[in-house]
Order: C-alpha cells, then structure tokens, then sequence
C-alpha cells in the first residue's frame, strides 16, 4: 500500500487528505494518509478561537467560490442552511436559503449566507469598500477634494506608469490621490513596506477588476437594473459562512478525514524532509512532545511555509535554498474585545441586533493607529457571540513582525495599546467599558511579495524536480491565496498522485490566470 505524508492540517492539508482517501477508496487503491499538524487546532490561519463562548476569526474568511468543485465539496462537509439564523428571525430580515437544509437555530453543521459589508473607516467617516459613486462619497471627500480626485484618475488614464510596483498599480487603476488616501497607507502597515517596493503581482491577484472603471460599469448596471457580466471577488454582496466561524468546516473535515481511515497526529512538528541521491523523498522526521520520530512514505504533500520546507531538506543546492531562505512573510496580532455597544451610529439602512454597524470588517486608514483593520464578529455569524442582545465581540487586527517590537509585548500591554486606540477612533468613549478581552498571535500570517520573492520561479523548478513532493495552499506555494484556490491546489496535487502524474504545472497555475478564478 502506497503511503501519503502531508504537512499541516489548514485547508490545503485536509482537502488533500480528504481527497486522496476519497479517491483512492473508490478506485480501490487503498492509499495510507498520514497528516502532520504543528498546534493542536485544525484549520491554521482559518481557525476559530473560542474564547469563553465568544469565538474568534483569524483574519475574517468569507466562503466565496466560482468554482462548482469547491462549492459542492462545501456543501458536503457544511450543508447550506433551510432556515433562517438567530438574527434574522429577530430582525424579521430577508435571508437566503436551500431547501431542505439544515435549520442553524437547530444544528451546528451547517453553512449560513450573510450579507457582505466592508467599509473603510477614514477620518472617522465610512466610505464604501471598493469606493462607490453616490452621495454619501463625495459629502464624506467634500466637494473640493472630489474635484482634485476627479483630475487625479484622469491624470492616470492618459498617462499610465509602468507597472513596476505595487504603487503604480493602483495610480493607473485609481489616480494618485485616492491611492493615497485608500491604499498606500493601508499597504505600508499590512506589509510593513512602501507599496513602491511591493511587487505588482500581489495587487494583481487579490483586487483583479477592482478600478474605478469597474465601479463605474457597476454603478451603471444596478441603476439600470442590468444584470449580469463577469462577478469580481470584491464586488460580491453576499458570501457564505460557517455557523460556528472558519475552523468548524476543518474540524468537520478532519473528522471526515478520520472517519474513512486517515490518521491526524497534531501537536507535531515537522523538522527534516528525507531525501534520497535520485532527488526522491523518503519520508520525514518530526518532534512531539520533546521525541523525534522518523515516518516513511512514498508521497509528500506539504502546506508548510517553504521557507521551512527547504530548510528542512538536505542537499538542497545554493540557489533555491537561498531564495527560500529570503522569502518574507507578514505576521499577525489580533485581540478579541467584549465591549456592551459600539458607538458608531449605524446611518446605514440595514437593520441589525443592537443597531451597531452592520459591517462584517472594516479597513482602518487612520494614520494615527496602527490598528490595520477591526472585525465585529455579531454580523459574521449570531453564533459566534455568547450574549448577542448585550454585547458586541470586536477582533481588533494589527499586522507586525515575529520578534519585533509589537510581538514582545505582554498580552496586556498589547490589549492597553489597543483599547487606546479604540478610543481614538470613537468605536468607544473610554477604556473602562471594555468588558473582557483574547490575544492571539499568528505566525507567517501573509506570504509576501519582495526580497527573494521575484527570484520563485526558480525555487519552484528545483522544487518541481523532485518527483513525489507536491505544494500546496497558501504558505505551500508562498502564495497570496483564498480558501478556494488553496483547497484547489490540493485538488490538482491529489489528481497528480492517483494518474502517476509528476509535471506539477496544475497545481502551480491555480490563481495565476489573469482573469480571476472565480469569475465564470
């Protein structure tokens, strides 16, 4: 019997384990899956934290795919809901549901629909996520600075930069003064560098469409009442959504995985990949709690950073391990905050528990916080908070560097910074009314695109050269993904093995394409 090993139980890694033990059962070529997770959770940066009843989401994930593989592989694991949620039913809201699905104020494993709100909170007013053309815009820029942005975009239309950064991106795509206002100081906090020193392809992969162009033709088609064209990841206004936040769909996986026979050994840290003198993985060694054990296998299917990965290997040859050894990352702080109301006022017409805002996150461009961005997780999901009528459950979102200054700081002093900063920008009047609070640390959060990063393509041919190793997801192909391109990758990889297939182009274009995945 064939044996797979793979490397992290995020979404990558259980997808993968999940469909090579599918697949291999009806085919009846019955394939051993051990997986390898470093924590005790399951759903790396996709888990929930559960916090004395509150839960957590790192970093906010939206479950939206154009994809019918990923779509009905969610609906297996996650049925979409056939009744109202808690909030919807108080509010006597207008939700959308399948027939025959679950009731959420009855079963836990099912998939909610909820409404898509992100705002931009800048000089304390909210302004639409991406900038849309109505009144509440240009009352909130005023009418002069309208007019500057106005000549600003034309600038940009008939005198487009060379796309050499990730600044000359967005001038082309939006004009210079609302790429300084909505998105060099955003970047420059999420990276940690100048947009000018980003490569273009970052901004080229996450925000494809997105240009005042596209809010233009989107503007056009609701006022005509037009429907159709092509659907851009960040024009939708609806998404789905775990009832019980990101991490249920994993921890359902993960028993699915063990249910048809995979084996999960968590709290294990993978620290050597074996490799033979024909450049063929044998196996891999990895440490739990303080002993180090060897496994044989025939397949290596790794989610893990590849930073890690090469270091990992022996006999890598100078190149790709120096280029693997120079890619960045972004690490990630988040601290959940129980607070009784927040004083935003809610001017917008949809209705919600509490009447606080109804946005899912918000992008924080104020330049005197250094708070990148907030979550209220009641308008994720009712289930996600303990108290819902009482209580609002923030995760307030700072981006920083493992071992930097930010990351040292005790969980008191970091939640202190951040209460400060609440107060700053009017989410609340004084620190006193924070009723509870959670930190969470994230490591290699956000794979990033300077340093050795221009110099992959020859990381993944060295990679690519050993026969039985595939990579996958996120930090897997050191790659910017969504949760459905990652599950993809994973896809492809599992394709690979069951064919005796060892060209891994498929898996390395997921998400590379210029017309984004998920448009049709």
């Amino acid at each position: 019997m064939k044996k797979a090993l793979v490397i992290g139980a995020g979404p990558a890694g259980l997808t993968a384990a999940y469909e090579l033990l599918k697949q291999s059962e009806e085919r009846n070529e019955k394939i051993e899956v051990v997986v390898f997770e470093e924590s005790s959770e399951f759903g790396g940066i996709s888990k929930t934290v559960n916090y004395k009843g509150n839960r957590m989401d790192m970093g906010g994930h939206r479950f939206f795919s154009k994809v019918p593989e990923v779509n009905k592989w969610w609906d297996e694991m996650l049925p979409r809901q056939g009744a109202p949620a808690y909030d919807d039913v108080a509010l006597n809201r207008q939700a959308t549901i399948c027939e025959g699905g679950p009731d959420p104020e009855k079963q836990d494993r099912v998939m909610l629909r909820r409404n898509r709100v992100s705002r931009i909170f800048f000089k304390q007013k909210f302004f639409d996520y991406p900038i849309t053309l109505k009144f509440e815009t240009f009352k909130n820029m005023g009418i002069g600075t309208t007019i500057l942005v106005g000549f600003s975009y034309m600038k940009a239309v008939f005198f487009k930069r060379k796309e050499n950064s990730l600044e000359d991106f967005y001038i082309n795509r939006f004009g210079k003064m609302l790429y300084s206002m909505f998105f060099e100081h955003y970047t420059e906090n999420l990276w940690g560098r100048h947009p000018s020193q980003i490569d273009p392809s970052w901004g080229a992969q996450r925000v494809k469409g997105v240009s005042i162009m596209a809010v233009l033709k989107n503007a056009f088609r609701k006022k005509s009442g037009k429907k159709g064209g092509k659907v851009e990841t960040s024009l939708i206004e609806e998404f789905s959504y775990p009832k019980l936040g990101p991490g249920e769909l994993w921890d359902v996986t993960a028993q699915e995985v063990q249910k048809k026979g995979g084996q999960i050994i968590t709290n294990a840290k993978v620290t050597k990949i074996l490799k033979d003198e024909n450049n063929h993985l044998t196996g891999l060694i990895y440490e739990k709690d303080g002993q180090e054990f060897r496994v044989e296998g025939d397949y290596v299917i790794s989610s893990m950073p590849i930073k890690d990965l090469v270091a990992g290997m022996n006999d890598v040859p100078d190149a790709p391990s120096r280029i693997a050894k120079g890619l960045p990352y972004r690490d990630y702080m988040t601290v959940g905050v129980l607070i009784p109301h927040l004083q935003l006022e809610n001017k917008t017409n949809m209705k919600t528990i509490g009447n606080i805002v109804p946005d899912n996150w918000v992008y924080v461009h104020d330049r005197k916080v250094s708070m990148g961005r907030f979550q209220i997780y009641n308008n994720w999901s009712p289930y996600l908070v303990k108290d819902l009528e009482n209580t609002t459950w923030l995760g307030l979102e700072y981006f920083c560097n493992e071992g930097d200054d930010m990351w040292k700081m005790s969980d008191d002093d970091f939640a202190k910074k951040s209460f400060e900063e609440m107060v700053t920008l009017g989410l609340i009047k004084d620190v006193s009314e924070v009723i509870d609070y959670h930190v969470e640390r994230v490591k290699k959060a956000y794979p990033a695109y300077f340093d050795t990063y221009d110099e992959i393509d020859t990381l993944v041919e060295y990679l690519d050269s050993i026969d039985n190793l595939f990579c996958v997801g996120r930090n897997g192909q050191h790659r910017y993904n969504n949760i459905d391109h990652s599950m993809c990758t994973s896809f492809e990889a599992v394709k690979d093995i069951m064919n005796g297939v060892t060209d891994k182009s498929n898996v390395w274009s997921v998400n590379t394409e210029k017309e984004y995945h998920e448009s049709k």
